[in-house]
């Protein structure tokens, strides 16, 4: 009797606002399938099983054959800014109850006197002080008060709260209080979800620190009973393996990861694209770039460098203005390092107060989606500007699944236009290009943050809607070369089936360079290394193929920030301060081009990366594949009128099928290269050709 053969296929799904990509790939002979579907925010688990089910007809597999199955979502950025999670609670060292309402003593605009921020999740009826202390060296100053935390179990119960967060003062270094907080609690509220500060955030700063527990503790039910949903409804698809979940720092997890620190999702899919960014540096020879991924509602810029992403140790989250730091709620979390705006497809135009035109951050997103979508939506958006302007095919959108209403994004714009004092086509315009400003003013201020040019780099272009707007948007940071890839529309998807599992640990110990206690810094980094080797090994991974990356986080003595520096092939020996030193002199240079004052430095954290081998991936066809051709005008479909300024205004335009170009075709702008899940649109004077690897490069006029 001969045994079944083995599971080959490897699965990715993404959702996002508007909607849910996917991909399935033989990881044998590189064969692909490639699917996008509205997200369904009621139920998102269903577009997966809806996506993932049609691609596996369309491939003719059944569940057995799929190996892996790798998952990001915006689930918990929603929550959070939506504020739809868990009733939460706060424990918290007695003589700190208002740290969270206090925060920074920093002001994002000095001169707002009406400055907002974002509300806490946290009520401050629902934080409790407890009685305990430890100093920073590790002495019990006062024994926790055991009595008291009962008391406040009761309280718990009295309120039906669902979850605890506990964040104890240097908790970070000597969590013993912390512990049997957990253990008296789960003795007398078994059924509240709990969240403590030492395995959340294994650093200092007390607002950062209990902050993002409170984020976790307010997202663990609302993960959970997703990721349940999710596996059950695969289980009934006939698949029966380990759900993978694509962390905010590039790397892949399992759900028991998922669940326990569902605080690490907020950035899922956003580090998707990075990650795809980055495995097409690779692919196409160009080590950095900058990858642009506009999908319906947000846009990201992420720069590129030596083939990887740059992971930060932060990020922030529900932001009152969008390119001001400190304005959101900073949260201690392993991040890939990108800007986000809400700058998508279903984004909303309209015409403020003072007469001036706004786009975003608000999307009209999949319900009821842009009026174009003809699902009820009224509100004039991007997609809909797109459309008037010719660059969208109203019958070959998603490759003639959804037929998209021309009359309907007319009747929108007007919204707009008549405000403006404009005939529809000029405000579809001037919708498209305040985008397209939006997102290169983004880009610019994320480059400049990391003392970092645009100029030289090629513009990656992916998401639905990103080869759309990347010719403006290169245009008008100046870059000259932009890489569309084929399948540009599900682009995330390759970045979860490129992401290594991977797990990111932090150890405060705080001491200036020279005069290290080299001792405990490698018994901190053998504990993290060690730590993450187990949690690899029961993920699957071979312990000899398993690698780790040192970074730490130093400042100048005296400074309230510290900068991340990292350690590439380092290991930690006695009086070795004077690398670490160099290190950080040549990583704030970097930083500030400018040499830093004669001051002692100290450093404030270790940091360990340990993670497995990039999964192999391979992806050399497309089902939707016609058959390229060697004369570029058998691929041209058609002419129509679409808006280029520079030529006139609306001229003929042609458009080619990007799946019969083949390697080396070129085509001469304007032009439109349509294929299922996005537009390439090029302005007059570029010139596009297909590279071997099918990824299509775009010169610009010079």
């Amino acid at each position: 009797m001969r045994s079944a053969p083995a599971a080959k296929w490897r699965a990715a799904a993404d959702i996002g606002g508007t909607f849910t990509d996917l991909l399935l790939t033989d990881s044998e002979s590189g064969n692909y399938v490639i699917g996008k579907v509205l997200t369904d925010h009621a139920d998102p688990a269903s577009a997966v099983i809806r996506g993932l089910g049609s691609l596996m007809a369309d491939a003719s597999i059944t569940g057995p054959d799929i190996r892996t199955v790798t998952h990001a979502t915006t689930l918990v950025t929603n929550a959070l800014i939506e504020r739809k999670g868990a009733s939460v609670a706060l424990m918290i060292t007695e003589g700190f109850r208002d740290a969270l309402f206090i925060g920074r003593e920093h002001r994002y605009d000095m001169y707002d006197v009406l400055l907002q921020k974002p509300d806490p999740l946290v009520r401050r009826r629902d934080v409790f002080e407890v009685p305990e202390r430890v100093l920073a060296d590790g002495t019990v100053l006062r024994p926790l008060d055991e009595a008291a935390i009962r008391k406040v179990a009761d309280e718990l119960r009295s309120r039906g709260t669902d979850a605890v967060a506990v964040c104890l003062l240097h908790a970070y270094r000597f969590p013993q209080h912390e512990l049997r907080v957990r253990e008296l609690l789960q003795e007398e509220v078994p059924d509240v979800l709990l969240a403590l500060s030492h395995e959340v955030v294994s650093e200092q700063r007390e607002y950062e620190r209990a902050l993002t527990t409170v984020a976790n503790a307010y997202v663990l039910d609302v993960v959970d009973r997703y990721l349940g949903q999710l596996e059950k409804q695969l289980t009934r698809l006939g698949y029966e393996r380990e759900l993978l979940i694509m962390l905010s720092s590039g790397a892949t997890a399992t759900t028991k990861t998922a669940r326990s620190l569902p605080v690490r999702l907020i950035e899922s899919g956003p580090a998707a694209g990075a990650l795809a960014a980055g495995y097409a540096s690779k692919r196409i020879g160009s080590p950095n770039l900058l990858s642009f991924d506009m999908g319906g509602t947000t846009a990201k810029a992420c720069l590129i460098e030596n083939g990887r992403p740059r992971i930060a140790s932060d990020l922030e989250v529900d932001r009152r203005e969008r390119f001001k730091r400190g304005s959101g709620l900073p949260l201690k979390a392993t991040s890939v390092d990108l800007i986000e705006i809400g700058a998508g497809g279903g984004s909303i135009a309209r015409v403020d107060r003072f007469g001036l035109l706004q786009v975003g951050p608000d999307s009209a997103g999949s319900d009821p989606g842009p009026a174009c979508y003809g699902l009820g939506g009224t509100e004039p958006t991007v997609t809909d500007a797109d459309l008037i302007l010719g660059y969208l095919d109203p019958t070959f959108f998603l490759g003639g699944e959804m037929e998209l209403t021309v009359s309907a994004a007319e009747s929108a714009l007007r919204k707009v236009a008549e405000p403006l004092g404009l005939d529809v086509p000029r405000a579809a315009w001037v919708i498209h290009q305040v985008v397209n400003e939006n997102m290169a003013n983004a880009a610019r201020i994320h480059a400049a943050e990391r003392g970092r040019s645009l100029d030289a780099l090629p513009l990656f272009a992916q998401g639905g809607a990103g080869p759309v707007h990347a010719y403006r948007v290169a245009m008008s940071l100046g870059i000259h070369k932009i890489i569309a890839p084929l399948g540009a529309g599900v682009g995330s998807t390759i970045g979860l089936l490129a992401a290594p599992p991977a797990f990111d640990f932090v150890r405060t110990a705080v001491d200036r360079v020279r005069a290290l206690d080299w001792d405990l810094a490698v018994r901190l980094i053998t504990e993290m290394e060690d730590e993450g080797r187990r949690l690899l090994s029961g993920s699957g991974v071979e312990p000899r193929t398993v690698t780790s990356e040192i970074s730490a986080d130093m400042r100048l003595v005296g400074q309230a920030h510290e900068i991340q520096v990292d350690l590439p092939g380092w290991r930690p020996s006695p009086d070795d301060g004077e690398t670490l030193e160099q290190a950080f002199m040549d990583t704030y240079t970097s930083l500030f081009e400018r040499t830093p004052p004669d001051v002692s430095v100290e450093l404030i954290n270790w940091r360990v990366r340990v993670f497995g081998p990039d999964p192999a991936l391979r992806l050399v066809g497309t089902s939707t594949d016609r058959g390229a051709v060697p004369d570029v005008s058998a691929a041209k479909k058609r002419e129509r009128l679409a808006y280029f300024p520079e030529a006139g205004g609306f001229v003929p335009t042609p458009v080619y099928d990007r799946y019969r170009l083949m390697a080396g075709s070129g085509v001469i702008g304007p032009a439109i290269i349509e294929e299922r899940e996005s537009s390439l649109v090029i302005g007059p004077g570029s010139r596009a050709q297909v590279l071997e690897g099918n990824d299509m490069l775009v010169e610009t006029p010079a």
